[in-house]
């Protein structure tokens, strides 16, 4: 083939495979973009649930926002209000979401942990934490 042939194939190539992967990299860019969010905004968004929900923060109740970590992909998909005694709660970093099918996929499980790290070594669960609250980002 001449070299006017290997380049236009070689740019609608790059076109087609730049059209596929649009909507993928539109989609880590929000999933990238909530982290951020969540970093930003959440004091704001804290504010938000407790003012829903009529919570007063205490040392025994405390609150904040964190994002939410799907386990498996480590990518930031919303946010949770965990709660519970202050110390603890200032130790939570992220929360990791954890599915799993039952009966084929009949029926989805899928729980919330507070957890200590928003890596993807050395996590632990953070005791006396729970969820008291989730943010849907529209995406």
């Amino acid at each position: 083939m001449n070299n006017k042939k290997v380049r236009t194939i070689a740019i609608a190539s790059s076109l087609a495979l730049a059209a596929l992967a649009a909507p993928q990299v539109g989609q880590l860019i929000k999933v990238i973009g909530i982290g951020a969010a969540v970093q930003k905004f959440g004091p704001e968004m804290n504010k938000g649930i407790n003012k829903l929900t009529d919570h007063t923060d205490t040392v025994r109740a405390w609150t904040k926002v964190v994002p939410i970590i799907s386990v498996g992909s480590r990518k930031a998909i919303g946010a949770a209000q965990v709660t519970g005694p202050k110390a603890d709660v200032e130790t939570v970093k992220a929360v990791a979401q954890l599915d799993q099918n039952l009966f084929g996929r009949e029926v989805k499980i899928r729980a919330l942990v507070p957890i200590d790290s928003k890596g993807v070594e050395n996590i632990h669960r953070v005791e006396n934490c729970g969820v008291s609250g989730i943010v849907d980002f529209k995406i």
